[in-house]
């Protein structure tokens, strides 16, 4: 595993026999960009990634290139942790801050109490129903593509479990979270479900993977460092 700290010199045959690195994803990136810009580095084509994040969350991504690729599977069955911030009082047709909200709700009754009463109801095993926006299959279509067409389909819903769900600040009508979960587990679906608990609607508005099993996000490179670390060689050898 390549992360800071890593001592040796790397080499694009190293990373064409093989290697998984960790990579601290942009802001507005998509998970696919962060394989675009990382082929430029590595020089390889032969890569992937284990677990997506959406284009508005940052933190931790596992690249695996080569043989490596054959652990993806591995990877992506780790559990997670997240960090990130639920605005309360309103909803928005992705559960994120994807889109515009389209309903609004007074917040004066919620209280700190009621919103830590209700965490153990997303705590454990639980179901979710995958949200409209998202790549599941859906008739040979993934769902967003049925959304984006002002449609709503039925989807069954899914076991995931919550190991933990801590709130760790409330300063309405944000508050922030640290949730560590399985994988599978839509965390914009826990916004948007714990707002509906709570009668005022909700939306994930930040979202960060800070850890995919022993893995953290601290030790991970982003794509710029990359671009501009001397002690990876970028030389084949002969």
């Amino acid at each position: 595993m390549i992360n800071r700290k890593t001592t040796q010199k790397l080499d694009q045959n190293a990373f064409a026999r093989g290697e998984a690195i960790l990579i601290d994803k942009d802001y507005r990136w998509s998970s696919f960009k962060v394989i675009h810009e990382f082929r430029k580095v590595a020089g390889v084509r032969k890569m992937g990634h284990a677990g997506t994040l959406d284009p508005l969350a940052t933190g931790l991504l596992i690249v695996c290139t080569g043989k490596m690729t054959k652990q993806i599977d591995t990877f992506q069955n780790l559990h997670k942790i997240y960090t990130g911030t639920i605005t309360l009082g309103k909803s928005t047709p992705t559960m994120d801050a994807e889109s515009q909200p389209d309903s609004e709700f007074g917040i004066e009754g919620i209280t700190e109490e009621k919103i830590l009463a209700l965490l153990p109801k997303f705590t454990g095993e639980i179901e979710q129903v995958p949200p409209m926006y998202s790549a599941v299959n859906y008739a040979g279509k993934k769902l967003y593509e049925i959304a984006r067409k002002g449609k709503t389909v039925h989807r069954e819903p899914r076991k995931v479990t919550v190991s933990r769900f801590d709130i760790t600040e409330i300063n309405l009508p944000e508050v922030n979270f640290k949730v560590e979960c399985s994988k599978g587990t839509y965390i914009r679906v826990l916004a948007h479900d714990l707002g509906a608990r709570l009668g005022c609607g909700g939306y994930l508005s930040e979202l960060r993977r800070t850890a995919i099993g022993e893995h953290r996000v601290e030790d991970a490179f982003t794509i710029h460092e990359l671009r501009a670390m001397e002690r990876i060689e970028l030389i084949v050898e002969n």
